[in-house]
């Protein structure tokens, strides 16, 4: 059974007029605080599913292995703690002044200000919670190795968006970011379209595939007015260039307000509010976008629809959605919960022994204290890692 997960608290009033600012806090896309959206993912099981031959003779959608795939798409207030961290100089183009700090609805509503070796973002609050867009498949590939890095702060060079799941190390041209493809041991990464198409249109109850990303085979409605979402519903146009009226001046839709048009993993909006950037699956294939947006018609929503495109294209139709590694389950001495015990998790421990505390803190054996047993757990694991 398709779930219909309805997301709390996700909705902005269009009345709220505060900006977010730069903050010295460290950056925290799955902690974003309140009223917004953090970055969440959810669990894509049922490995080795045939794939979808029906309008592709190489097939697609089976995957073979267990992931995550974003709940949401990324939104524009996640992307700004991206810039905040990494784009002080913003060496590699990550900010699209034209497309997203622009007034009209089609854009982001980022702001940037200061100067080279010192900017700062902010978005306006009404904005955050929408998707981010006027993004390329090149400043997804570096906001995933962010995260893989672990949200780092500063320069955009190989610890912080230059290597990870993708190693681009400055590339930054059509030729040289078509050419990357993710390496082995990915914690975050764009999803392949396979993952994403498996998370969108997969039915694991009956083996087939939707034709719709909203568990139909019906073209979804677009009732953005009601007062709650009437199911299989979605953010796009009667036809190209047209709008959703009563979402001006946003065009887009904040993320989880079709709250009953959930995928049948549990994902919002993989059709419409904007296009999604894909990894291709096979080598040698073109980078594209699927699932529709708030410009197009309902069929770019349909399964059959693909858009391909340069890598370093930057348009008002394009975000993402991130792929997450399975998480694999807590090590007994894996005190930060960072898939290794290393001298991190022993400074943990030795914070809290003897301490009545949780897991997290210490606690391997789940007895309520850390003690001599903790010890001997971490140290029986020391140097191990699960990390995919």
């Amino acid at each position: 059974m398709c779930p219909h997960i309805c997301p709390m608290g996700r909705v902005m009033s269009a009345a709220v007029v505060c900006v977010l600012v730069a903050s010295a806090a460290p950056a925290d896309v799955f902690n974003m605080g309140w009223g917004l959206t953090s970055l969440e993912t959810v669990p894509v099981g049922d490995p080795g599913n045939a794939a979808d031959f029906r309008y592709d003779p190489a097939g697609v959608g089976g995957v073979d292995y267990a992931y995550r795939i974003g709940i949401y798409e990324v939104t524009a207030a996640q992307y700004t703690e991206f810039l905040n961290a990494v784009a002080a100089m913003d060496t590699y183009g990550l900010y699209r002044a034209t497309g997203m700090g622009g007034n009209t609805g089609y854009y982001t509503r980022i702001v940037r200000s200061g100067s080279p070796g010192s900017y700062t973002y902010s978005v306006a609050a009404d904005w955050a919670d929408r998707p981010v867009n006027y993004i390329s498949w090149g400043d997804a590939a570096r906001f995933v190795n962010w995260l893989h890095n672990g949200q780092p702060t500063g320069a955009q060079d190989l610890t912080t968006t230059e290597d990870g799941a993708y190693f681009l190390n400055g590339a930054n041209n059509d030729a040289e970011l078509g050419s990357v493809r993710r390496k082995a041991g990915w914690r975050w990464a764009i999803p392949t379209e396979d993952e994403w198409y498996k998370a969108a249109h997969y039915d694991p109850s009956t083996s087939s595939y939707y034709e719709y990303p909203t568990c139909s085979n019906d073209m979804p409605s677009h009732e953005l007015g009601t007062p709650t979402d009437p199911g299989n519903n979605a953010t796009f146009a009667e036809g190209p260039y047209s709008t959703i009226f009563t979402e001006l001046p946003y065009y887009r839709t904040v993320a989880g307000a079709h709250e009953n048009s959930a995928g049948p993993y549990g994902t919002f909006d993989q059709g419409g509010n904007v296009l999604e950037w894909y990894e291709p699956t096979q080598a040698g294939a073109w980078y594209g976008l699927r699932g529709g947006d708030f410009r197009g018609s309902g069929y770019a929503l349909h399964a059959n629809a693909r858009h391909q495109a340069y890598p370093t294209t930057e348009h008002g139709s394009s975000g993402f959605r991130v792929a997450q590694a399975a998480v694999p389950a807590p090590m007994p001495g894996d005190a930060d919960g960072d898939g290794d015990v290393d001298l991190d998790d022993f400074l943990i421990l030795k914070q809290n022994f003897a301490v009545g505390t949780d897991w997290s803190q210490g606690d391997f054996d789940g007895d309520q204290d850390v003690d001599l047993d903790d010890f001997v757990l971490l140290k029986q694991n020391f140097g191990t890692t699960a990390v995919p």
